[in-house]
């Protein structure tokens, strides 16, 4: 099992930043067998920048649940899988982070589509999400909103899959709970 991942968050990984919103989908090597979207209450105020970016308001989150609330879905739907994103270190350490600061330890093995895609598909002049969708003709609706970035990293990875001829993407049975690949 996968579990393909995209978070927005109040800022970058170092410091007390929060995740504001977070979707994953649960996908088995075929298709997407479940999948978790929420918006997340940061307790902090979102800044200009990252409204800005996002379309994420203060408004928007003030009534979200808190990732406390949330933290035993993530755990759960996240569960034996490896852990699949766009720049997976952004995704993988804001959840690690708010993991761990609720108590939990958690690994996942991970995979990078920026590496992945990289070594599959070479030659593209820009890896960034938006513009490799772009030129992979890999619909993008809802950018830098979890839901939207996810499900076209979904797709992207699916692509992945089909052309990966020397076995870069580990495939599920690999040991799961190293910490990358």
């Amino acid at each position: 099992m996968y579990c393909i991942v995209d978070v927005e968050t109040t800022g970058g990984i170092k410091g007390p930043t929060r995740i504001t919103e977070i979707a994953i989908f649960r996908h088995d090597g075929q298709q997407v067998v479940d999948s978790f979207h929420t918006l997340l209450n940061p307790e902090c105020p979102i800044p200009p920048f990252i409204r800005h970016l996002t379309g994420i308001s203060d408004e928007m989150v003030a009534q979200a649940p808190l990732f406390s609330e949330v933290a035993h879905e993530i755990l759960r739907i996240t569960e034996g899988a490896i852990f699949v994103a766009h720049n997976v270190s952004f995704d993988f350490g804001f959840i690690q982070k708010e993991l761990n600061w609720l108590g939990y330890d958690f690994l996942r093995r991970t995979i990078c589509t920026v590496r992945s895609s990289r070594k599959i598909l070479p030659g593209h002049p820009s890896y960034s999400l938006g513009k490799l969708c772009r030129s992979l003709e890999i619909p993008l609706n809802g950018r830098h909103r979890a839901a939207g970035d996810a499900a076209a990293t979904v797709k992207l990875f699916e692509m992945l899959l089909e052309h990966d001829k020397y076995g870069h993407i580990p495939r599920p049975s690999s040991a799961i709970y190293s910490e990358d690949n």
